[in-house]
């Protein structure tokens, strides 16, 4: 039997929703550049579920149905109040809400397809609200509702910070979530389509889905790339920092990924988003250190940033606080996990690998008054 480790390179299964062919993302045969410049979060979300982009009609009809879905019951608002703020990471509370939420969903063990579909979008829209007023929450203030006017992106913001946002901070939001949307067969998506190929429900794969997330080799990247920012402070401390963390051979957060051998796509989008954000707060600081260690890791060690590197700086620029940027991620890729599980109900078969056994050999039981 051969194994391989963390399963590198096995194919596991077949899926229509994304691809990533010789360091090439794509959704649906969509590339992740087109996509990045040109689609709103909203359409992306249709195109993963549906395979296909939305028309006009469609589209305001999809992003009506998000928006009409959006607001989360007030037993979950009073159950975030009832967190020890002071101690629980905004993941952990997003993993214990969207738990919940299956508690006050008549339909939540409904296993029919339109069912299925209509707990999509309800956990879709709901996520933000969730992240939004837990965020709040724990600051001492009252969560903002969400506004139907405003699109998927503007929303986020306007609840995040009870302002509505300009234009230049929802386009690099916009911009963020279709980055983050999906991935092919993540840690994440692959845990979600586990789960649900049991026939459990969707609430429970969005849920060990979050879990998966949350783990700093996977969405908690990002945020331990804005720590290391915060810790070397101004850019003429990077090359001392790096140098010893390189000496030292220490892992550095943001750079080389398993699937990418010429480079992650969607980092170029939010370098680029990273050097406008931080011109405009007049904090360019967070740039120029940012490439300085995206030169000298890549110089010494040959690898390239990923999605999490520069999406830190971007996030921070847009003033959102750091420990959210794991919980912002799980917003975006919700879309995917969902359309993940979408795709695994309408053909599935129970996900059971093997292991290569390598304890000890045949033993024999010993009476435990021998022992």
């Amino acid at each position: 039997m051969s194994t391989t480790r963390g399963l590198e390179g096995i194919v596991a299964t077949t899926s229509s929703v994304s691809s990533i062919i010789e360091s090439v993302l794509t959704y649906q045969g969509y590339d992740i550049d087109d996509l990045a410049d040109n689609a709103s979060f909203e359409e992306v979300i249709y195109l993963l579920w549906n395979g296909r982009l939305p028309n006009s009609t469609e589209l305001s009809q999809f992003t009506q149905e998000l928006a009409d879905h959006a607001e989360v019951p007030k037993e979950i608002i009073d159950q975030m109040k009832a967190y020890p703020i002071d101690k629980v990471h905004p993941m952990a509370a997003l993993r214990s809400a969207i738990s919940s939420l299956a508690l006050f969903d008549e339909q939540a063990d409904v296993m029919e397809e339109e069912a299925n579909r209509l707990k999509a979008v309800k956990i879709q829209a709901q996520i933000p609200t969730i992240v939004t007023a837990f965020s709040r929450i724990r600051d001492g203030l009252e969560p903002v509702g969400p506004r139907s006017d405003l699109g998927f992106a503007a929303n986020f913001l306007y609840m995040l910070t009870g302002n509505e946002p300009d234009e230049i901070a929802v386009n690099a939001f916009n911009k963020a979530l279709v980055l983050h949307a999906d991935h092919e067969l993540n840690a994440s998506t692959f845990t979600a389509r586990v789960c649900v190929a049991t026939l459990s429900d969707v609430y429970s794969g969005i849920t060990a889905a979050i879990g998966a997330l949350k783990g700093p080799l996977h969405g908690g990247a990002n945020e331990a790339v804005m720590k290391m920012l915060m810790e070397i402070e101004d850019v003429e401390n990077v090359e001392p920092y790096i140098r010893k963390a390189l000496d030292n051979k220490e892992k550095i957060m943001g750079f080389g990924h398993r699937v990418y051998k010429d480079g992650d796509p969607r980092a170029k989008h939010l370098k680029e988003m990273s050097k406008r954000l931080t011109e405009i707060t007049g904090e360019t600081k967070w740039y120029e250190m940012s490439t300085k260690i995206n030169e000298m890791v890549t110089g010494e060690k040959g690898l390239l940033p990923n999605v999490d590197f520069y999406s830190a700086s971007v996030y921070h620029s847009l003033g959102i606080k750091h420990d959210l940027f794991t919980p912002i991620f799980a917003v975006s890729r919700a879309s995917g996990w969902l359309a993940h599980i979408l795709e695994q109900y309408s053909n599935n078969r129970l996900i059971r690998p093997r292991a290569e056994y390598v304890g000890p050999g045949k033993q024999t039981y010993i009476p435990i008054e021998q022992r």
